[in-house]
């Protein structure tokens, strides 16, 4: 079995770490300017530089998003940008407007172009003239089933493929949307979407104005285009079959631990696919299912991969399922603290090779002025020690987390 990419998002330099460290093949990441994640840290020149230059020395490739839909004052800016990235030796510019695909064929050709999903590619005619006009990868439109796919990669088997396969969706077709320019003044396809879907939504009738219906009779209103997340880890055996080349996971604007864990995850699952085959990977499959289940996520749906009629909605609530809290990161010795522990704490210790074990804090010393100082807790931003009720395994990079019973919005 051919092993594809394992292409994880990072939104500033702190994600793009966890994301390597965690074991993506590819980051993909956007500058300050026509990306479409806005709300994004994303990187200056300046971050963008230690950004490659930390990946391509770990062996993993970095793109760099330019998939906003330019308007002919935006050229200027691009081209300069264009001229100054590609001195930094990206991997590939990811594109969706053709103006700005043969700007970057002009100004860089050395360098790959990807075309992005808000192209909403979803046929092999097009493939063939993104070919034809330079691209070496094409990402396809979330829309697609696993048959549609494998039949685009069968005819142009030279152009590589890629396909989202984990996190937030859009209930526009591939992200093309202006509910946001008009609700709020925000262009969701220059990177500023307010998600004005996932609003709570009532009837007004013509004649009453003022008087605003509930759709659903509860005081939470309804969520009327509020899509589920995907997570298409249960088809990866037959999106590998298919030849998808590289499997991306969205969110940008998620949380190093969301980047750690879904990057983690994913890679255990392709790795065991190549080199110990399905029975072993769907032996492991609801371990892993149960790990996706410990990050910030809407309920989880395959999308349209399987073909199978689904609702793809989630009605009742916009919000976020967050059942833990990330606490902090195991480096050299030191727990590297982001939310507060405390003595007493049931937490759980989480391995980069996706193994978790659970204990009780029994001990903290606070590394404070270069002198280790025992405290009852310890804050964020600070190194400890922390000693736990039975002997774990820690290795470097393992995460500390703990279990919490509470759902946030968004």
């Amino acid at each position: 079995m051919r092993k594809p990419e394992v292409l994880s998002p990072a939104g500033n330099l702190e994600k793009l770490k966890f994301a390597v460290d965690f074991g993506a093949d590819a980051v993909y990441l956007g500058g300050k300017l026509f990306n479409l994640r806005a709300k994004a840290g994303n990187f200056t020149l300046e971050e963008m530089a230690e950004a490659i230059e930390y990946a391509h020395s770990r062996g993993v490739k970095v793109y760099v998003t330019l998939n906003a839909f330019a308007r002919n004052f935006d050229f200027k800016a691009i081209e300069e940008f264009v001229k100054e990235v590609k001195e930094l030796s990206p991997d590939a510019f990811i594109v969706s407007d053709l103006g700005v695909l043969s700007t970057v064929k002009e100004i860089a050709p050395e360098i790959d172009v990807h075309i992005s999903t808000q192209a909403n590619v979803t046929n092999y005619r097009a493939v063939k003239v993104y070919k034809e006009l330079g691209a070496s990868r094409v990402v396809l439109a979330r829309e697609l089933s696993i048959p549609e796919i494998r039949e685009i990669k069968e005819r142009v088997p030279e152009v590589e493929i890629e396909v989202f396969v984990h996190g937030a969706m859009c209930m526009a077709y591939s992200g093309r949307c202006l509910l946001s320019n008009y609700l709020s003044y925000r262009e969701s396809n220059k990177g500023a979407c307010s998600q004005s879907c996932r609003w709570k939504f009532y009837l007004v009738e013509e004649t009453r104005s003022g008087e605003y219906i509930p759709i659903e009779e509860d005081s939470s209103g309804t969520y009327i285009f509020n899509s589920k997340d995907l997570c298409a880890l249960p088809l990866l055996p037959q999106l590998i079959e298919a030849g998808v080349d590289s499997l991306k996971i969205e969110g940008r604007v998620k949380s190093s631990y969301y980047t750690a864990i879904t990057t983690s995850v994913y890679r255990r699952a392709v790795d065991l696919l190549v080199s110990q085959g399905k029975e072993a990977f769907e032996g492991e499959l609801p371990l892993l299912m149960e790990e996706l289940k410990k990050v910030s996520h809407r309920p989880y749906t395959t999308g349209f991969l399987d073909g199978k009629e689904e609702i793809l909605q989630h009605y009742e609530s916009s919000s976020y399922i967050r059942n833990y809290k990330f606490l902090g990161i195991y480096r050299e010795g030191f727990w590297e603290v982001r939310n507060k522990v405390e003595v007493g704490d049931e937490v759980e210790v989480f391995l980069p090779e996706v193994k978790s074990f659970t204990a009780k804090v029994e001990k903290i010393e606070v590394l404070k002025k270069g002198k280790l100082q025992e405290t009852a807790s310890a804050n964020p931003n600070q190194r400890a020690r922390i000693y736990f009720d039975r002997e774990l395994p820690l290795a470097e990079k393992a995460i500390l987390r703990k279990r919490v019973r509470v759902t946030a919005g968004v």
